[in-house]
């Protein structure tokens, strides 16, 4: 007897031993499959540019009217940026794109694409994931290359998903329509607040997923609830984007990514913080500028319950930042601060690509009257 009980401690001890072992499962990241549409379709699913069948497009199911695209100039004078490869898809009115993901019931997502349109005319591309649906408008250009970045998120409510890019206008040119060329996807983990921090994810390190072959950061489309936000903790409350960019391509105050607020009092992020009512509390965040020729008058203005800081800072485009910081008082259990820029910047050397000043590292902690 004594001889089987220690047989079956050794294999306890050894079947712990194994699983204590075993790494965690690493969140998904990376493009999907032929995400990036550099694997051809068929000859005889193509005709000159037009994708002929639901399947002519590998590992993708389309409708309607979908081109297959080679970036560059292109047949009676138009030219189709393709900045993340070397082909795109271009969708038709009423046109779709779809793929089956496998993913985690529960967990949160992002998806991150290169997305232009290709007319001067309004342009919208419709994403969704059943049953959640968004859609961005297109018609400003935040770079002047075409080579701007979306980030789309969502919650997953099975272990398969449906994703979905849609052309919902009807435009009045057949030739004009969204172009998509890399589709790319990511696995947020939930950021927590902490006894010395009760910001979640205040230094922006969780974040949606950077195509390796871009350099421009990658746009936040406005009206992004926090339960999706494709940054986890964040509400992007504007009525245009915010940028999130990463240390490789700017200068970030510090870490590894920050938020660039691109479009002045039209770009906003919020945060909705648990608080005790009467207490009073220290916020303080980092300002500066990417090191991306975005230079002038500055000014970041912060909001927490009835108390408001206006932040400015001269930036000369070196990649210099600051840490400002207020008291307020919270009033209820829960406390709103927003942050956005006051005033409308461009790049030096591009008039045609938004920039703006750069924000890290929000803290918000109680303190003693």
């Amino acid at each position: 007897m004594s001889k089987l009980i220690s047989m079956l401690l050794v294999l306890i001890f050894v079947s712990t031993s194994v699983l204590a072992a075993r790494p965690p499962a690493t969140p998904m990241e990376g493009l999907l499959p032929n995400g990036n549409f550099e694997e051809p379709p068929k000859a005889t699913d193509i005709k000159k540019t037009v994708l002929l069948g639901k399947t002519a497009l590998p590992k993708w199911e389309i409708s309607g009217l979908v081109e297959y695209i080679h970036g560059g100039p292109q047949p009676g004078g138009m030219y189709f940026p393709v900045a993340h490869g070397v082909h795109a898809v271009r969708l038709g009115n009423e046109a779709t794109i779809s793929q089956n993901i496998a993913v985690k019931a529960g967990s949160l997502y992002a998806v991150t694409f290169g997305a232009s349109r290709t007319c001067a005319q309004e342009e919208v591309l419709r994403v969704s994931v059943p049953p959640q649906s968004g859609d961005l408008p297109l018609q400003t250009l935040y770079s002047s290359d075409g080579g701007d970045v979306y980030a789309y998120g969502f919650k997953a409510n099975s272990s398969s998903v449906r994703l979905t890019f849609h052309n919902p206008g009807v435009q009045e040119d057949p030739k004009c329509g969204p172009l998509i060329d890399a589709v790319a996807i990511k696995e947020l983990l939930p950021p927590r607040p902490t006894r010395l921090n009760i910001v979640k994810n205040g230094g922006f390190e969780e974040g949606p997923h950077r195509l390796f072959n871009s350099s421009n950061g990658v746009l936040l489309p406005p009206r992004q609830e926090d339960i999706t936000s494709p940054l986890p903790g964040w509400i992007i409350e504007s009525l245009k984007a915010v940028k999130f960019i990463d240390n490789k391509h700017f200068n970030v105050p510090s870490g590894v990514a920050a938020i660039e607020l691109v479009a002045g009092r039209e770009s906003a992020i919020a945060q909705i913080l648990r608080t005790i009512p009467n207490k009073l509390y220290s916020l303080s965040f980092a300002i500066g500028d990417a090191k991306n020729g975005c230079h002038g008058d500055m000014m970041v203005e912060a909001f927490a319950a009835k108390d408001t800081l206006k932040a400015p800072f001269k930036s000369e485009g070196k990649g210099k930042s600051k840490v400002v910081s207020m008291k307020f008082k919270a009033l209820s259990a829960r406390t709103r601060v927003t942050f956005y820029s006051s005033y409308y910047h461009t790049r030096a050397d591009d008039f045609g690509s938004l920039c703006g000043p750069v924000i890290d590292e929000v803290r918000v902690f109680p303190v003693r009257a």
